[in-house]
């Protein structure tokens, strides 16, 4: 029997995973040694269960820190290193895969065809070049477009696997009482809640050709709603990114969104009622010169605020989208759009009075400055949150969550929602694209 190649796999709790289930698992070619994990806070020092690693791995697989990469490399003999997340520039992902190399092991990543399953229901995914580029309201609006067709929506969400990985295998999401049954971070929630609202049933979890079969059952459609700029986990049918006019250039230096851009049938040029011409111009050529027979759709995302007189002259403190500020290094958002717009008086900067772990983001993204970043990836994470907030000296707080954050933390300061929707500008719409499609 040939000797097995040991692989050491670098993730952050999601592509990692389904790589592994879809490629590596009972695969005897191959020895998964370890997963390695970043981005995401506490994933590292748990185990790959073994009820879910295979025949392969009755012990499970452990999860380390990805700052080991190159003691695991040489303590295992490691053949092969498999990169396995989202959100990274080009140059950053070749630093990791020099060192990965200098250390003797082999450097991949892995594409659609190895990694994509296939449904027998039609499915439409929706994606990006970043995060934060408006992946949610572009779901929200295509499951508005297919229900007025009269199709029964499924959506499947990118992982955010951070609780007890075994019994996050499958999860169906169809009420507020299943968030609070699977004990769902803010950032679960934040992708969640929208959908449920709209009467749409969402899956999750680790094991994604299991949550497909599953979901199956109850679609018309499957709608892959996806996670920071990551590939599709399912073979697409009609495809449809995003690209952001604010982080022009970011299209094609980021890994793997430069790939979402080369495969899209539809790029949604996102934001334009608040990106500068220039901005505008450089995606509408990296779209054109990259893609050039993707469809191109113009959109905004105009934002809502409910009493926004209430901002004007007060001292406010904003909450945005926490992996928005961090891996995906936006220096603002729609929180600070609504600042401006309804006249508040002074941004509040939040580190001074930051607590715990939403200190130590703060020192790991030095460049976040006076915003706050709704990061949730744990009960104590959220008590950090919580806690922020309240010592914070601010008249008014802002919070531009996609979710009502007051149902996970409780503050003893007024705060005021910001909602944004997806709208199209002029034609072609997505509504005329996603009838054609069916027509088809």
């Amino acid at each position: 029997m040939a000797k097995r190649q040991k692989v050491l796999i670098l993730g952050a709790a999601g592509r990692d995973f389904h790589n592994f289930n879809v490629y590596f698992r009972d695969n005897e070619d191959y020895e998964v040694v370890a997963f390695t994990a970043t981005q995401i806070p506490d994933i590292q020092g748990r185990k790959y269960p073994a009820v879910l690693a295979g025949k392969l791995y009755p012990k499970g697989i452990d999860i380390v820190d990805e700052s080991e990469m190159v003691d695991l490399i040489k303590k295992h003999h490691v053949d092969l290193v498999v990169f396995a997340y989202s959100d990274v520039t080009h140059e950053k992902l070749m630093h990791i895969g020099s060192t990965a190399m200098a250390a003797g092991a082999d450097f991949m990543m892995m594409g659609p065809d190895h990694t994509m399953v296939k449904s027998t229901k039609p499915v439409i995914a929706v994606t990006a070049v970043r995060t934060g580029v408006g992946k949610s309201q572009t779901t929200r609006r295509v499951a508005e477009i297919l229900q007025g067709m009269g199709k029964k929506v499924v959506a499947i969400r990118h992982p955010m696997p951070y609780g007890d990985l075994a019994k996050q295998a499958v999860q169906r999401f169809a009420s507020y009482a299943d968030l609070d049954k699977h004990e769902t971070t803010i950032e679960e929630r934040e992708e969640y809640e929208p959908h449920i609202d709209k009467g749409i049933v969402v899956y999750a979890g680790v094991d994604y050709e299991a949550i497909l079969r599953e979901a199956e059952k109850e679609a018309d459609v499957i709608l892959w709603d996806g996670g920071n700029n990551d590939i599709p986990f399912y073979k697409s049918d009609l495809h449809i990114l995003l690209v952001d006019p604010h982080r022009a250039g970011h299209e094609v230096k980021y890994h793997p969104g430069e790939t979402n851009l080369r495969m899209a049938d539809v790029v949604v040029i996102n934001k334009i009622d608040t990106a500068s011409a220039e901005g505008i111009d450089q995606v509408r050529q990296s779209a054109a010169r990259v893609n050039p027979k993707a469809v191109v759709v113009d959109a905004a995302s105009p934002i809502f605020v409910e009493n926004g007189e209430q901002i004007r002259g007060k001292r406010v403190l904003v909450i945005e989208d926490g992996p928005t500020l961090t891996h995906g290094e936006m220096k603002y958002g729609a929180g600070i759009v609504a600042a401006k717009k309804y006249g508040a008086a002074e941004l509040v900067d939040p580190r001074p009075y930051a607590v715990g772990s939403i200190d130590f983001t703060f020192k790991k993204y030095p460049g976040i400055g006076t915003l706050l970043p709704a990061m949730g990836y744990g009960k104590q994470q959220m008590r950090d949150l919580e806690a922020t907030i309240d010592k914070t000296d601010c008249d008014l707080v802002i919070s531009a969550t996609p979710i009502d954050i007051t149902r996970v933390i409780k503050v003893k300061k007024p705060m005021l929602r910001v909602g944004y929707e997806l709208q199209e500008i002029g034609t072609p719409n997505l509504k005329q694209i996603i009838e054609k499609f069916f027509n088809k």
